[in-house]
């Protein structure tokens, strides 16, 4: 028996207690015009994707953030850049603070901050909070990935937009966190290139549900939602090949005619067939197949500088440590000219 102890004793994993929801929130609080702030940001991005407003919605940024220095330069600029271009892209700056990981790996700022393996996930979670915070007085609008149920709870107030990967699309229990964010949540096709496991996902999320959760004060709850009004499909290429053309997409709604969803389509991953600096190219067809596609939005993995590196003691300031990204000149320049194409294109429609 003591041997047995011993062995279970071994393989037992330590314990470390967090702030609770409504803890963090009240020592990281959200200002009543950054929150106005906030719900006229999601009214527009409920508007674009619904075709109400006809701007491209942008949703650009770093693959993850890993240095709140480095993302607040880039968002700095990248809100300078949305003053230039406002007539034709509304822009949310990618400000994901978890990574879903194939094997093993960094799991993101929220949950290893020093990037030293030492998972101080109370350190994330203030200085999470606290980063995103700082991004939304710049005047931006913020997304991220909704990846763990137990986060969503600490930064439920913050986000303007939301996506749910394709390695969880078809879990139930994202698809209930889904319909119950008050915020426009995106379902990204498979990694094998399924658009049905997407499209259940969306139903699914757009209905009422009740579901086992936990609430602000920290506590097992029974949660009932109403259902997310605008989920809808991300397009991100699968591992066979990309999906973001207009004859792709054409195959994909004759094969899924009723109530097709609003669409988004990821310029990276399998669409880029994981190449960040192939990301203009795809967005530039995606911008000149518009008419015919109806896209409503877009993604872009950006930041200071191009591709990625490996974590370690001497890091490139302002390059990705996940995946590769496109450097900011090259992404304010796609942007700029994208902004002048969509511009000249609705004169034309107009005249």
């Amino acid at each position: 028996m003591n041997a047995l102890n011993n062995i279970l004793n071994a393989q037992a994993t330590q314990e470390a207690s967090l702030s609770l929801p409504h803890q963090l929130k009240a020592h990281y609080p959200l200002r009543a015009d950054l929150a106005q702030q906030i719900a006229q940001q999601r009214h527009t991005i409920q508007n674009i994707l619904a075709g109400d407003d006809p701007r491209l919605l942008v949703i650009a940024g770093p693959c993850s953030l890993h240095d709140p220095k480095s993302a607040l330069e880039y968002a700095q600029q990248l809100q300078q850049l949305q003053d230039q271009v406002a007539d034709q892209i509304f822009i949310v700056m990618r400000a994901y603070i978890e990574k879903p990981r194939t094997t093993v790996g960094w799991k993101g700022f929220l949950y290893d901050p020093t990037l030293d393996g030492s998972s101080n996930l109370q350190l994330g979670l203030e200085q999470s909070r606290h980063l995103y915070l700082s991004l939304i007085e710049l005047g931006l609008p913020i997304a991220s990935e909704i990846l763990s149920p137990m986060a969503t709870a600490y930064f439920d107030d913050l986000l303007a937009w939301g996506a749910i990967g394709a390695r969880t699309s078809e879990s139930q229990i994202h698809r209930e966190i889904a319909s119950h964010m008050p915020y426009s949540i995106g379902f990204k096709n498979g990694t094998d290139g399924s658009i049905q496991i997407a499209l259940d996902a969306i139903q699914s999320a757009s209905h009422a549900h009740q579901f086992l959760g936990m609430n602000q004060s920290g506590l097992p709850s029974l949660l009932e939602s109403h259902g997310n009004p605008l989920a809808h499909l991300i397009l991100r290429g699968a591992n066979s090949g990309s999906n973001y053309d207009h004859a792709s997409i054409e195959k994909i709604k004759a094969k899924h005619r009723n109530h097709f969803p609003a669409l988004v389509i990821d310029c990276s991953h399998g669409n880029s067939s994981k190449d960040p600096m192939r990301q203009p190219e795809v967005l530039k067809q995606i911008i000149g197949e518009r008419h015919l596609t109806g896209v409503r939005g877009v993604m872009l993995e950006s930041h200071l500088h191009d591709g990625q590196q490996k974590i370690s003691e001497n890091m490139t300031y302002g390059q990705s440590v996940t995946d590769g990204c496109l450097g900011w000149e090259k992404t304010q320049s796609l942007l700029l000219e994208m902004a002048e194409q969509l511009g000249t294109a609705q004169i034309q429609r107009t005249a």
